[in-house]
């Protein structure tokens, strides 16, 4: 059985929720078919799914044969679920080129205007 943090891992690809995570296994994956096909067949399947089950364990086979792709592959995840709250808590993010005006929050009780 996959690792926990995999299993998250493979839903996020399943998600396509982190573009430069996707990416990473995609190209990993290109040469080989059958990678590519369970990454393919995860895709919108629920964290509990037998698909994302299957992601996760060709990740952590290909983690084993690569140990330099297992440290990318960490290093990204690392960085975007850095971004993640835990249960109650609240991560406030704002990238790129912003022009406007942003309202970071977590509970709101009432309107909001500028």
């Amino acid at each position: 059985m996959p690792e926990p943090v995999l299993i998250s891992l493979a839903a996020a690809l399943a998600a396509r929720s982190v573009v430069g995570l996707y990416k990473l296994v995609k190209d990993k994956f290109s040469d080989d078919p059958e990678a590519t096909a369970v990454l393919e067949a995860a895709e919108g399947a629920a964290e509990d799914s037998t698909e994302v089950r299957e992601l996760a364990a060709r990740l952590s086979a290909t983690e084993t044969e690569d140990p330099e792709f297992a440290q990318r592959l960490r290093r990204e995840w690392e960085q975007v679920s850095g971004n993640r709250a835990e249960t109650g808590g609240v991560v406030n993010t704002v990238s790129g080129t912003v022009s406007g005006k942003v309202v970071q929050a977590r509970d709101v009780h009432g309107n909001i205007s500028f």
